[in-house]
């Protein structure tokens, strides 16, 4: 059950409003020891979820999670509740804690919101509420104004050899530098959120060079340079996606969707790829639609030759073949062959396809064959 379900669920039970509330610790302490105000449960010796205090309005304070420096509380005013409905509330958020609750106790002030903050964007997501901003309980620090780059990082590391929160942030920050925001999805699943700055920085580099890249090619060359650092480090294999800078309180959770979909369309269509961008898989991404079925049947009446895509000689030349535009000079300076051993094998291609990529309206159709053939299972 998510946080904001429950908290539902409790106002229908308790048939009043409850209010959501942040306070040093310090400032609760302060409340437990005064003598105006009311101790009603504590648990133990530390602050835990579930205690309560009235405060000198009559208003009740019930602890949901805290760190070191803060608490998160709900206020709830008592009206008629009872004794006993009192301590059945204060049972309740000392279980669901324990049950179904993230742990935050220990963390610093800023992975405990991260932790809140990815759990909504998730719960966002998995309802597809990708239009949401970001609620004000979790504004934090304002970062979320601010224009930032997202990244998507998916780690491949097996249990054993998972990374920290603080590992992984402090990697970051070399390579990102200071203001970066380190967001955990699911298990080594983190939304990442650079400063802008670093597009500034790549441009200018590039205007010494001479050659002004674009702000796709900018996000690229950074993309590429934190891939090569983290694969190098302790994360290891990893999928990297990028997309344009955003203003977090407004888009985090459509960026993550398309971030996500990105990887996972890499993943499908480009095995053995790492690096995904969401603005080079327009064509997967509708291809990716089609039923298997329906994939399967285009394929088989599309080609004369189904097994001719198996042929490892055939399959890289044609993905050279494209990315390189179709420019045969250059496809076979890339494939390290004469341009008549690539003009060979185009045309055993056309022979045995009837298919001459060389031709526009079937470079297209091979392409599609190519990206359905590696997502359709062959029987």
């Amino acid at each position: 059950m998510s946080e904001a379900n429950w908290m539902e669920q409790l106002e229908k039970v308790i048939a009043r409003p409850i209010r959501q509330l942040q306070v040093p610790v310090q400032e609760w302490k302060s409340l437990v020891s005064a003598e105006e105000s009311h101790v009603l449960y504590l648990q133990k010796n530390a602050v835990s979820p579930g205690d309560c205090i009235t405060l000198p309005s009559g208003l009740l304070w019930f602890v949901v999670r805290g760190s070191d420096s803060s608490l998160d509380l709900i206020e709830v005013d008592p009206g008629s509740l009872t004794d006993m409905e009192i301590r059945l509330i204060s049972w309740t958020l000392s279980q669901l804690k324990m049950a179904q609750m993230p742990i935050f106790a220990g963390l610093t002030d800023s992975e405990r919101h991260a932790n809140e903050l990815g759990a909504w964007i998730v719960e966002q997501l998995n309802n597809g509420d990708t239009q949401n901003s970001v609620p004000e309980r979790l504004i934090g620090r304002g970062k979320v104004f601010t224009t930032m780059i997202p990244f998507l990082l998916v780690s491949e590391q097996t249990e054993l050899g998972r990374t920290s929160y603080s590992e992984l942030e402090k990697l970051l920050r070399t390579f990102l530098a200071e203001e970066i925001m380190l967001i955990p999805l699911q298990e080594q699943e983190w939304l990442v959120l650079g400063p802008v700055s670093l597009i500034r920085d790549a441009q200018s580099e590039d205007r010494e060079e001479e050659s002004e890249e674009s702000l796709e090619e900018s996000l690229a060359s950074i993309a590429m340079g934190l891939h090569e650092m983290l694969a190098s480090e302790s994360i290891g294999e990893c999928h990297l996606t990028v997309s344009h800078p955003i203003s977090p309180i407004h888009s985090i959770v459509a960026t993550a969707a398309l971030l996500r979909e990105t990887v996972n369309l890499g993943r499908a269509f480009h095995v053995g790829t790492n690096i995904h961008f969401p603005w080079l898989l327009h064509l997967e991404r509708l291809l990716s639609t089609i039923p298997e079925s329906q994939r399967i049947r285009f394929v088989e009446q599309a080609l004369k030759r189904t097994d001719v895509f198996l042929e490892p000689e055939i399959l890289t030349t044609l993905e050279t073949f494209f990315s390189l535009d179709c420019n045969v000079s250059e496809t076979a300076k890339k494939l390290y062959i004469h341009r008549n051993t690539l003009l060979y094998r185009l045309d055993k291609l056309k022979q045995e396809t009837e298919l001459d990529v060389r031709q526009f309206r079937d470079a297209v159709l091979v392409k599609i064959i190519l990206l359905l053939y590696k997502v359709t299972k062959r029987k």
